[in-house]
């Protein structure tokens, strides 16, 4: 299955790297978060240098769908309930401000940029959607309540923010990877006295970005408690109607929509790897009660990382790392995620002071309560006693027969059926024999 994207672009192929070289930052990952960051550190003077484990943007970037806003799900009101008024605010300012420099960098390329307000909706809760309308402004942004709810969708209120947009992620970042310095096919296996190891070379560097979608480093950071994978389908179709603004339904597997084009792109899901769900069957029978004159084009499968407290991680890999940064965690909302997080690195090795980098510090206390929830998940997966194992940390592994994968439960890495890593955290193939 692949991504719309994916069908219409030409990538540059950048060379594999063959030999030990060094750097001042080196950056480990070439999706969007990758790239963004050595894009910035570039424009701040950094030489850098990009290692990507396949091709650029060919991970998780191309199955986004590509929606730029600062509206990540019916989220503000609980920011001022959990953390305050000004950390909200901070979340919602640091995510404006990469929109808007995302926005910016995107004018330039032809990537098929345009500024589409995005909406909130909710079937049932309109008193929940209102609540939130009402916390956004109290925080300076003008969102609106609505019950106008494209599609012939029945909902009971949204959230509207203005001025939010979308793009082509594949066409926008291969632009904007072509004057970097870029390896790809280059997985990092190990990680040692800030020295990158791949099978053929090293990269030797002052400070180093973890921007490989999960953290692959377990013993500091512990990411791998404090993160879940889940996984989204969606399909393109055709002749169907356009949409001015994208959509996504506040429910914990709701759909979402956005226009491509001639094409309108509908999705769902939120599933662990590993768990079979019925994600098209869904679709289809949404198109036909909803567009039942629609096309199917193409449909594609992509995963995201969650944080337990839905507030990225960005900033040091741990306190003991001080040279070493991570981004991740970006809760399905990896464009402007992605352009904060260039930002926020960017200051701290270039030595600038980023007032928004305490409301994603990685080492901030996390509650216990989901902290135990995702052990116990994970402890199920080690203690399942099957055939084969993960790579990572060893929990049982799950056919995708859909897909053709073996996919981890706990973790969320997955293999392809002659046990290559396609995403990790695993780094180690699979040894089926």
């Amino acid at each position: 299955m692949r991504s719309i994207w994916t069908t219409e672009t030409e990538a540059k192929v950048f060379p594999k790297l063959m030999n030990s070289i060094s750097t001042d930052t080196l950056v480990i990952g070439g999706g969007m978060a990758g790239i963004l960051c050595a894009h910035e550190l570039r424009a701040a003077g950094v030489d850098c240098v990009v290692l990507e484990a396949d091709r650029v943007g060919l991970g998780i970037t191309s199955g986004t769908t590509a929606v730029i806003s600062a509206q990540h799900s019916v989220l503000y009101s609980d920011l001022i309930r959990r953390y305050g008024r000004e950390t909200a605010r901070g979340y919602l300012e640091a995510n404006l401000r990469a929109v808007k420099r995302l926005s910016e960098a995107a004018w330039g390329i032809d990537c098929d940029f345009e500024m589409r307000p995005s909406m909130m909706y909710a079937r049932i809760d309109a008193d929940k959607m209102s609540r939130e309308a009402e916390a956004v402004r109290s925080l300076g942004f003008d969102a609106r309540f609505t019950d106008e709810i494209p599609l012939g969708i029945k909902a009971a209120g949204a959230v509207v923010f203005p001025d939010m947009a979308q793009f082509h992620p594949l066409k926008f970042l291969r632009a904007v990877a072509e004057k970097l310095t870029v390896y790809e096919r280059s997985p990092v296996l190990k990680l040692k006295d800030m020295t990158a190891y791949t099978e053929s070379g090293s990269v030797r560097a002052k400070n180093i970005v973890v921007a490989s979608h999960f953290p692959f480093m377990d013993r500091r950071g512990l990411y791998f408690m404090k993160m879940r994978q889940k996984r989204e389908s969606v399909m393109a179709v055709e002749n169907a109607p356009g949409l001015d603004v994208t959509m996504v339904e506040d429910a914990e597997k709701g759909f979402f929509f956005r226009s491509y084009k001639n094409f309108l792109l509908v999705g769902c899901g939120n599933h662990d790897p590993g768990h079979d769900e019925e994600d098209f069957a869904r679709i289809r029978l949404f198109l036909k009660e909803h567009i039942p004159g629609a096309r199917e084009v193409c449909r594609w499968v992509n995963q995201d990382c969650f944080t337990l407290d839905e507030v990225p991680y960005i900033g040091r890999y741990s306190p003991a790392t001080p040279h070493l940064y991570v981004a991740t965690g970006f809760n399905a909302w990896g464009m402007s995620s992605s352009m904060l997080s260039a930002g926020i690195i960017t200051d701290f090795i270039t030595g600038h002071e980023n007032k928004f980098a305490p409301i994603f510090d990685p080492a901030r206390p996390m509650e216990l309560k989901p902290l135990m929830d995702n052990s116990v998940h994970s402890a199920a997966g080690l203690l399942t006693p099957t055939l084969p194992r993960c790579t990572h940390l060893g929990c049982a592994l799950k056919h995708n027969s859909t897909e053709h994968t073996w996919d981890c439960p706990c973790h969320g890495s997955r293999f392809a059926e002659d046990g290559t890593v396609i995403t990790g955290p695993a780094v180690k193939p699979l040894k089926l024999k």
